[in-house]
């Protein structure tokens, strides 16, 4: 343990100086001329349509992102949709962000125009019961025009994929109707399929929320936020690519000075080499994988690390919280 902190104070210091130097962090992440290609399945091009349809019937736009990524990867189009409407950002996952971000982060949504946020943690209703009074205040102090004459409030949960809108309405309905699971939670990006399905999530006052799936932008502005958005889950691994994922992360983690993993995975120290930290995290859990070799006398079968399943654990740990608290931005 004492070994660990040393190396951490180590890699601490090289990432304070004036460059990356022997075993010190990079202080920046060469992506190699990729680009993150685009991901805007049919069913989400047709979502957006029909959501665009629906807004006027709306009184309340619930926006649910990821507390990890709370300034990086907003659709555009959404917020674009938002109009004159009530607005609520709710950043969910809070307990896998770094809490002493949070005011920073307030901080900056608020000069952005946001200025009503909701830290929630909705797989244990945390900051949730906030939402429905929040709802009913600002839809009482807003014209409904059209809809003024309805007792009901209409709300609609916009976001892009896999932030947790699902499971923010099966919070908001465990809490105010003592009721399970109304729409499906999964951890795959895109989900939630069928568009502008009404879910009763309060009595008094009566309020429906509408589920729409997840919408991403067709073309993402920079490598840099379409890597933070596929670590946190909204975009399918394998078009990213688990390895540079994986690289990314690693960069990530040293230069916030999260150093969990060199316990996790038994390193001798904080290491920026992801081909090296992978090796340790294959030896650790045993993923090995069995590879035929062509010799003179035929073919041999050698096992040999799995890399790729190290760079798929390794990823899923932080999504789960088990290398730290994390804010990418």
């Amino acid at each position: 343990m004492r070994r660990w902190a040393v190396a951490a104070a180590a890699l601490r210091a090289a990432a304070a100086g004036p460059g990356p130097g022997p075993g010190g962090c990079r202080s920046r992440f060469d992506f190699g001329g990729r680009d993150v290609a685009s991901w805007f399945p049919g069913h989400m091009a047709k979502g957006l349509r029909q959501m665009r349809g629906a807004l006027r019937r709306a009184d309340c736009l619930i926006e649910v992102h990821d507390a990890r990524i709370p300034l990086s990867g907003r659709n555009p189009m959404l917020q674009e949709a938002l109009g004159i409407r009530p607005h609520i950002l709710v950043l969910n996952k809070m307990d896998l962000a770094d809490p002493h971000q949070q005011p920073k982060v307030l901080e900056q949504l608020k000069q952005e125009g946001c200025s009503h946020v909701v830290f929630t943690d909705c797989q244990r209703d945390g900051n949730v019961k906030k939402i429905v009074p929040l709802v009913a205040k600002l839809v009482s102090n807003s014209p409904r025009y059209q809809r003024a004459e309805n007792v009901e409030y209409c709300i609609m949960v916009i976001g892009v994929p896999n932030m947790g809108k699902s499971s923010l309405i099966n919070s908001l309905r465990r809490l105010h109707l003592k009721k399970g699971k109304a729409t499906a939670v999964g951890g795959e990006p895109g989900i939630t399929k069928a568009v502008l399905t009404r879910i009763q999530v309060c009595e008094k006052p009566l309020m429906y929320l509408v589920d729409t799936p997840g919408v991403l932008p067709p073309k993402l502005g920079d490598m840099e936020t379409g890597m933070k958005l596929a670590l946190c889950g909204a975009i399918r691994d394998h078009l990213v690519g688990e390895d540079i994922m994986a690289d990314y992360l690693l960069y990530t983690l040293n230069k916030h000075q999260q150093f969990r993993y060199v316990q996790r995975y038994g390193l001798a120290e904080a290491c920026d080499d992801i081909q090296h930290v992978l090796k340790r995290v294959a030896l650790t859990l045993g993923k090995t994988q069995k590879v035929k070799v062509l010799t003179g006398t035929g073919n041999v079968n050698v096992t040999t690390l799995d890399y790729s399943a190290a760079a798929y654990e390794l990823i899923r740990a932080f999504r789960a919280g088990h290398l730290g608290r994390v804010t990418l931005d």
